[in-house]
């Protein structure tokens, strides 16, 4: 199935807590709605985390304000794992082929990790 006869998985549910698709070549306004609401979802997540890192560092929270931290990463969580489905489901498949080179080491690949590990400030 190409890209614009698939199904388009929304950002939102509908009234039941059911899933939302749209169909289309995803240059509407619904598919421009739904860019923008997952680029909302993810600028808050970002802020989310932010907000929720510097309750952590301060060390003096009241278990209220946990608690609502807990549910609103938790939504935030919510939202950027749907995203990373619809985005993911919108991927074209890899190539049996390419699957096939990702088992086989270089020929200079010694088998041996050389990834550094990233600090975030």
């Amino acid at each position: 199935m190409s890209l614009t006869n698939q199904a388009r998985l929304l950002p939102w549910v509908g009234p039941e807590g059911k899933p939302c698709y749209l169909a289309g070549d995803g240059t509407g306004h619904l598919s421009r709605l739904a860019d923008n609401m997952e680029s909302a979802q993810l600028g808050l997540a970002g802020e989310l985390i932010q907000e929720a890192q510097r309750v952590l560092d301060e060390r003096q929270w009241m278990s209220g304000e946990l608690h609502l931290l807990t549910v609103q990463l938790t939504e935030a969580l919510t939202s950027v794992h749907r995203i990373a489905v619809i985005r993911g489901a919108r991927l074209p498949a890899p190539a049996h082929d390419d699957l096939d080179a990702l088992d086989e080491p270089d020929d200079e690949d010694d088998g041996q990790d050389t990834a550094q590990p990233v600090q975030h400030n």
